[in-house]
């Protein structure tokens, strides 16, 4: 049998053009099947990245409350950012295709993360306050602590 295969393909010099249809067919289903979970797993990281920026913010502000002294929260990411306690990138308010946006005043704080394009970057947004508990929403609009939290 082995030998009928080489007199098949020295006498055959190439794939006929059924063959190659038949190999992009075969092709084109497994991309079919393949894209929309690599899609998902790209929004599921990007949403894992949200929560543990949120978490990164958490105790920033934590450690500003005990550093100042005054116990009193950052009014904003650019001050947590001044102080050293976040990154840059985080800082500039924009990072993993969500935005995030933190208000304080005295021992009070908010923080929101929002994807930047819903239903690409994520399908839910976070927020979280003075308690610590994060709580998410999937509808496209910021999320508010009578949302679920992660653990419910």
């Amino acid at each position: 049998m082995n030998i009928d295969l080489v007199r098949y393909v020295k006498k055959n010099k190439g794939f006929s053009l059924i063959e190659l249809m038949i190999v992009v067919l075969v092709i084109g289903i497994i991309a079919a099947i393949a894209v929309p979970n690599l899609a998902k797993s790209k929004m599921a990281a990007h949403e894992s990245s949200a929560i543990s920026a949120v978490r990164t913010l958490v105790t920033a502000q934590i450690t500003f409350a005990v550093k100042s002294g005054s116990g009193d929260f950052a009014a904003d990411l650019v001050t947590l950012q001044g102080a050293n306690l976040i990154d840059s990138v985080l800082g500039s308010g924009t990072a993993e295709a969500y935005s995030f946006s933190l208000s304080g005043s005295g021992v009070q704080y908010t923080i929101d993360a929002r994807p930047l394009v819903y239903g690409a970057s994520g399908i839910r947004s976070f927020f979280t306050d003075e308690s610590g508990a994060i709580r998410y929403t999937t509808a496209d609009a910021a999320a508010t602590a009578s949302d679920p939290g992660l653990g419910q």
